[in-house]
């Protein structure tokens, strides 16, 4: 039986009425912090190859318990009712997510890229358990190579997910931990707060603006890096240079 034009426009009314609605509870539900969020970490082998294969078998929950510290520091900061704010447990590996769409392709392009990345998660995930409160982060491991960049990472606060670049290595374990709480940060309604060049912004990208602007001693989480001197700053060496600014804290419904 053939379906008419419009009842297939009310069924994709239907269905965007859905997400909207699963979409704005999910929200609320992950930022009222009335119990821990829920964090999963997916390995994925980016290169493919035995030498990060065995590196993820190596991974174990231990390896991302300073995100958790992290998250309770920061919160006793501000005053909150809950001794941990998150729970982080490591996940199975999975498969290679949706290539993220290029960074100065355009907002429709992210948003068509976002689209599918949440439809592959759906598609892919590794077990039944709901998502409504569950943020899933996915480490996309590269080989250790002299020079190497990677390329940028990527979190959506609408659906909770995260897409990390890191770099297999048990040296750069501290570093991975800085991104994956700065796109975890991202999943909840956190805003970036450096500029074009990646220089932290002032005031809200600095650890603390009420002192001496430089050099700073700390990053601010969403600022990215620890502000040295005009145009010049370095990547925190792990979470404990790392705080939540108020702005960041605001933003994330620890300060209302």
């Amino acid at each position: 039986m053939r379906i008419s034009k419009s009842v297939r426009v009310l069924v994709l009314l239907l269905i965007l009425f859905f997400v909207i609605v699963y979409t704005f509870g999910q929200k609320r539900a992950s930022t009222n912090w009335l119990e821990p969020l829920q964090v999963v970490i997916y390995p994925v082998n980016a290169d493919g190859t035995a030498q990060i294969d065995r590196y993820i078998a190596s991974l174990t929950k231990q390896d991302f318990s300073d995100i958790e510290r992290f998250f309770t520091r920061e919160a006793e900061r501000y005053v909150m009712g809950l001794d941990n704010p998150v729970a982080v447990r490591l996940g199975q590996t999975t498969t290679l997510p949706p290539m993220p769409a290029d960074a100065h392709a355009g907002i429709l392009s992210f948003m068509l890229w976002s689209l599918r990345f949440r439809y592959w998660a759906w598609k892919n995930a590794a077990d039944d358990e709901s998502n409504y409160r569950r943020a899933r982060v996915y480490v996309l491991y590269h080989t250790p190579t002299p020079g190497r960049r990677l390329a940028h990472s990527y979190a959506l606060s609408k659906g909770l997910l995260g897409y990390v670049n890191a770099f297999a290595s048990a040296d750069q374990q501290t570093q991975n931990n800085v991104v994956i709480a700065h796109e975890l940060l991202h999943t909840v309604g956190a805003t970036d707060k450096y500029g074009p060049d990646g220089e932290p912004l002032w005031p809200d990208g600095y650890a603390d603006p009420d002192g001496r602007r430089y050099p700073q001693r700390r990053a601010e989480i969403m600022g990215g890096r620890i502000a040295l001197a005009p145009g010049k700053s370095k990547m925190p060496e792990s979470l404990r240079s790392c705080v939540i600014g108020p702005k960041t804290a605001t933003e994330i419904r620890w300060l209302r």
